[in-house]
C-alpha cells in the first residue's frame, strides 16, 4: 500500500511562525511570555493580576497583540515591551536534532515570520540549533509593527522576499493567522496544540478552517513526510 505524502514540490519559500510552532507549545517558554506581558501591564497600570489578565486578553482580541493594542491605546515604546516580556528562561529549551534534519531537507529560503521580536526568534532558535538554517527573521518591527493576522504584514513577507504566494508555505500555530497567506495562495500548515484560542481565536472568521491546508501533530514528523520531488 502506497502512503500519500503532501505534495510540497512547488514550494521555494518557507514562513515559520515561532512561539509554539518551531518549539512544542506544552514547553514552559510561551507561559513565561504570557506572564511577563501580565506583570508589565500590572506595573504599567497599577492593576490588580486579575484586571492585568482581562485587559491583556482585551488588547489581543481587539488589536491582534497586545503590543499593538498598547502602542495604539497609549503610544506604548514598543521596545520597552518587548524588552520585558522576552526576559525569560530558555532552559526548557534544547538542541532539536530532528527538527534541525528537517529543516535541512527544505529547498530554497527559510525565514522566522513572527509578531515577536528578532532577538527573542534569534535566542529560540540559538537554543534549538536551527538558526544557521534560516536566511532571515521577519519580525514585527520588520512589519512596522503590524502584527499577524494584518494582511500587510503579509504583504510585507512575500514583498521583502521576493516571493510569490503560490510558492511559499506557512507554518503557524493559530489557525486564525493562515487565513491572509491562503488568500495569498500560500500553502498552509496549521501546527495542532491545544492552546488557549489557537484553534478558533477570538472573532475567527467562520471560514478559518477552509484556510488550512495540512494539519502537523508535530512539525519535524510534519516536514520530513514531505513530497520535495529531486529535492529529497
Amino acid at each position: 500500500m502506497t502512503v500519500s505524502r503532501p505534495d510540497f514540490r512547488h514550494v521555494d519559500h518557507w514562513l515559520f511562525d515561532l512561539d509554539n510552532t518551531l518549539y512544542d507549545a506544552n514547553s514552559g517558554v510561551f507561559p513565561q511570555i504570557d506572564r511577563n506581558m501580565k506583570r508589565f501591564l500590572m506595573t504599567e497600570f497599577d492593576l490588580a493580576e486579575a484586571d492585568a489578565h482581562a485587559y491583556q486578553k482585551e488588547l489581543y482580541r481587539d488589536y491582534g497583540t497586545t503590543l499593538n493594542g498598547l502602542m495604539t491605546r497609549h503610544q506604548l515604546d514598543p521596545a520597552r515591551f518587548l524588552d520585558h516580556v522576552h526576559d525569560i528562561d530558555f532552559g526548557e529549551l534544547a538542541h532539536d536534532a530532528d527538527l534541525h534534519t528537517a529543516l535541512a531537507r527544505l529547498p530554497g529560503r527559510k525565514a522566522i515570520f513572527t509578531n515577536g521580536s528578532r532577538k527573542h526568534a534569534e535566542n529560540v532558535a540559538a537554543k534549538l540549533g536551527i538558526l544557521d538554517h534560516f536566511d532571515a527573521i521577519f519580525d514585527i518591527v520588520s512589519a512596522d509593527y503590524r502584527p499577524k493576522p494584518d494582511p500587510a504584514a503579509y504583504h510585507a513577507v512575500l514583498g521583502h522576499y521576493g516571493a510569490e504566494g503560490r510558492r511559499a508555505a506557512m507554518f503557524e500555530d493559530l489557525k486564525r493567522n493562515l487565513k491572509p497567506a491562503s488568500e495569498l495562495g500560500m500553502t498552509t500548515v496549521w501546527i495542532a496544540n491545544d492552546a488557549p484560542w489557537s484553534a478558533h481565536g477570538p472573532d475567527a472568521p467562520e471560514d478559518i478552517d477552509g484556510h488550512v491546508h495540512h494539519v502537523a501533530e508535530a512539525l519535524s514528523t510534519f516536514l520530513h513526510s514531505l513530497d520535495l520531488g529531486d529535492a529529497t
